[in-house]
This record gives C-alpha cells, sequence and structure tokens, in this order.
C-alpha cells in the first residue's frame, strides 16, 4: 500500500485537573492538562495519532504551529519519510521561514514534536525496524562533537548481545517507575497521606515530592513523607525551576535530612553551569540533580552531559522533536554513562515515554541501575490503550503503535472551548 498522508488535522483538547490541583507545583500553580491532537489520514485508511502536552493556555498557539507544518506533511508518502527520516526532521525543523521561531525550541517545537508523534505511530502500525533505520532517523548535526553515527551505530549494534533476554524480563516484570500522584503540592496533608498508604499497599517504594514554594512547608513535608514511606523506600524532591543557584543549593541542603536521592529542575532549565555547580555543591550529600523535562534540544542536552551538570537525565516525548531526538539524547547519556530517568508527568506523556524507556533497556543501555521512569495516576482512562502497571513497573504496551489514540468520545468532550465539559465550567 502508498500511505499517502491526504490530510493532517489538530484539535485543542484540554482537561481540567486544576479544579482539583492535579499536576500543582512550586512554579505551576493550577495547570489543566492539555494536548495539541494531532490524526494524520493516508489513502489506504490507516490513520497515525499524535500529541504534544501543554498546561491549558496557549494550547491554542500550539494548534496554529501544527497546522502551518502541515503544509510540509501533507502529499508525502510513509514510505518516502521513514526511508530519509532524517531528511524529513530537517524538512521540519529547518523550514527556511518557520525555522526563526525556534530554531528546534518553543511552541515551533512542541508542534515538530506532535506532528512526528503521529508520523511515528503511523510507522509502528505499519511495520519495524532495524538499528540501521533507527540510526537514519537521528539528525546528528550539531552533536557530533559528543556522538558521531558510527558511534551511535556501534552502541546499538553491541547493545544486539542480550536483547532478547532483556525483553523477556520486560515483558515478565516490567520496567520500575515510580510515583509523583502522592505529593503535588496543592494537596493537603491529609490526601497526602492517604495516597502515600494507598501506593504503599500497591506496591510502590520509590515517590516523589513537590517543593520550591516554602521552606518551612517543605521540611514538614517531606518529613511526613518520609515517616510515611520509611528510610528504606526512595524518596525524590522537585523544585520546577524555582530557585536562584546559590538558593538551590543552601534550600535542597537544609532538606538533605530527608535523604533525596535527587533534587529535580533546582533552577531555570536553560542554565547547563548552573545546574553543574548545584551538582558540584551537592555531590557531598549525596543529592543528584536532574533535568530534562524542559529542555528543549538535544543540543542543550549534549552541553548539560559535556559539563557533568546533570546526574539523572530526563528526557520528555513532547518536549523534544519526538523520537528521532530522544534517541539522540538516548544514545548520548548511554555515552556519558548517566542513567535516564524519563519525565513523564501530564495527560499522555506515560503512555509514550514507556516505548522510550522500554526501547533504552532492551536495545541501548541494558541497564536497570539508579533508573526508573515517572508516573502519573491522571487521565489514562481517555486512551484507547492505556498504560499498564503491575506491581509499580510498566508493562510493555501489546497494541502496534505509539500509544497515542484517545477516545473519540473524550476528544469531542474535553475539545476547547466547544466541548461539553469545557461549556459547562465556562457557563457556571
Amino acid at each position: 500500500m502508498s500511505h499517502k498522508i491526504i490530510n493532517v488535522t489538530v484539535r485543542d483538547v484540554r482537561f481540567p485537573t486544576s479544579l482539583e490541583q492535579h499536576g500543582s507545583d512550586a512554579m505551576h500553580t493550577d495547570p489543566d492538562y492539555s494536548t495539541a491532537y494531532v490524526v494524520i489520514d493516508t489513502d489506504c485508511g490507516l490513520k497515525g495519532f499524535g500529541f504534544t502536552f501543554t498546561l491549558g493556555k496557549g494550547t491554542e498557539i500550539v494548534v496554529c504551529a501544527v497546522e502551518a507544518l502541515a503544509g510540509l506533511v501533507v502529499g508525502k508518502f510513509l514510505q518516502d519519510i521513514v526511508s530519509d527520516f532524517r531528511g524529513f526532521y530537517r524538512l521540519l525543523t529547518s523550514d527556511g521561514q518557520m525555522r526563526w521561531l525556534g530554531p528546534e525550541k518553543g511552541v515551533i517545537h512542541l508542534a515538530t514534536a506532535a506532528v512526528l508523534n503521529a508520523v511515528w505511530d503511523l510507522w509502528a502500525r505499519a511495520e519495524g525496524k532495524d538499528p540501521k533505520q533507527i540510526v537514519s532517523c537521528i539528525d546528528f548535526r550539531y552533536i557530533t562533537d559528543a556522538l558521531t553515527e558510527e558511534e551511535a551505530l556501534d552502541i546499538l549494534m553491541k547493545a544486539q548481545d542480550g536483547k532478547q533476554h532483556r525483553e523477556d524480563l520486560m515483558l515478565k516484570e516490567g520496567y520500575p517507575a515510580y510515583t509523583t500522584s502522592c505529593a503535588w503540592l496543592g494537596y493537603s496533608d491529609q490526601l497526602l497521606k492517604q495516597l502515600c498508604t494507598d501506593a504503599l499497599k500497591s506496591g510502590w517504594t520509590k515517590f516523589k515530592v513537590k517543593v520550591g514554594a516554602d521552606l518551612e512547608d517543605d521540611i514538614r513535608r517531606c518529613r511526613l513523607i518520609r515517616q510515611m514511606i520509611g528510610p528504606s523506600n526512595t524518596l525524590m524532591i522537585d523544585a520546577n525551576q524555582r530557585w536562584d543557584v546559590a538558593e538551590a543549593i543552601s534550600w535542597v541542603s537544609s532538606l538533605a535530612e530527608f535523604k533525596p536521592l535527587w533534587i529535580e529542575e533546582p533552577t531555570s532549565p536553560d542554565d547547563i553551569l548552573g545546574h553543574a555547580a548545584i551538582s558540584k555543591a551537592l555531590a557531598p550529600l549525596g543529592i543528584g540533580v536532574a533535568t530534562g523535562e524542559q529542555c528543549h534540544s538535544r543540543v542543550m542536552f549534549k552541553q548539560f552531559l559535556q559539563a557533568s551538570a546533570l546526574q539523572f537525565v530526563q528526557i520528555d516525548s513532547c518536549r523534544l522533536g519526538s523520537v528521532n531526538e530522544n534517541l539522540a539524547v538516548l544514545l548520548m547519556a548511554h555515552k556519558f554513562q548517566v542513567p535516564v530517568c524519563p519525565h513523564a508527568g501530564g495527560v499522555g506523556l506515560c503512555e509514550l515515554v514507556q516505548h522510550l524507556i522500554l526501547f533504552d533497556y532492551i536495545c541501548v543501555s541494558g541497564s536497570l541501575s539508579n533508573r526508573m521512569c515517572e508516573y502519573v495516576d491522571h487521565l489514562h482512562e481517555h486512551f484507547t490503550s492505556p498504560v499498564v502497571i503491575h506491581n509499580a513497573h510498566y508493562m510493555p504496551p501489546k497494541e502496534p503503535g505509539y500509544s497515542c489514540e484517545m477516545l473519540e468520545s473524550s476528544v469531542q468532550r474535553h475539545q476547547y472551548p466547544d466541548g461539553d465539559v469545557w461549556k459547562m465550567i465556562i457557563n457556571k
């Protein structure tokens, strides 16, 4: 079949999560988890589904950017795209006029991720891939001083050894996860205690706490969580870019008694040298630095790794340029021997990132040491193939595709501003 792309549609889909403070942190106090939801239609009836993640307001801007990119996609044949996926990636990211809006960052890159996620979903439904095909999807421009195409292929070829064993292990046990759902910043102590109790009963051993608004409150909440989960379970803290560098070092030092594994996003996501200074200062306390959910390109990740500015790489399936750019980061992280622990807080991010982290373990790193993937227990019911968690592990998805497809009924109800859910809220 030809798989000619005949149409690209995009819709603004928002969920009113701010009403119950789901997702609240020190910088994003009232998020409405949202997507710019893309559907690619082909002449043979096969569809590809994709999206990028937003927090409500501004999703309409991403929708406009997707519509601007759609003209570069319609009329293309899937086979032509995947036979030169690197070239197609550059077509979207290096358009002579739209590139000025980035390049490879901001709203235009979020839109690129949405479109490319849909292309990957379409391709995954059509056929499998081998290591050479995977490397051919990566744009190595600007990163060859850290990772060459030859090195990337060598990493993938060496990982073929033991691949079947790792795949069998994942099918049996799944990939280890941690939960953020217990300790959003806007949650009451009573709710926090109840959610921790329930999580422990369900087998969770790794917990993340939002911090950064008030030091005394952070000390109290971290003490409460540590008492709830006990000394042997893992605790992480996340400031969501709240502090300046010196403030981050001082603040986290005050929380060191609670033995956090890492401090996540302690300062501006663009401040590579600031992260390096924080990493160096906190190392004697045994606290690592994690970041990446708002790291907007493979080039920034390259510099974070070269500067030893992070101890945990947090890729995001919708912030970077889809699978293509995430592959580059996974391979660079392996070369620099820094574990990947993906960001997955938000609507649909768990569904997408499970594919990336399973690929990392099976086909790249071959290691589970100091590795886990974020999980939040929100909005999975709106997907046709929702993520499956068993005993605090991601179980591999069994349906072909990139797990992007949403239930059409959910899309219609939550489309902004005309869906029934939003009509009810707006008319109140």
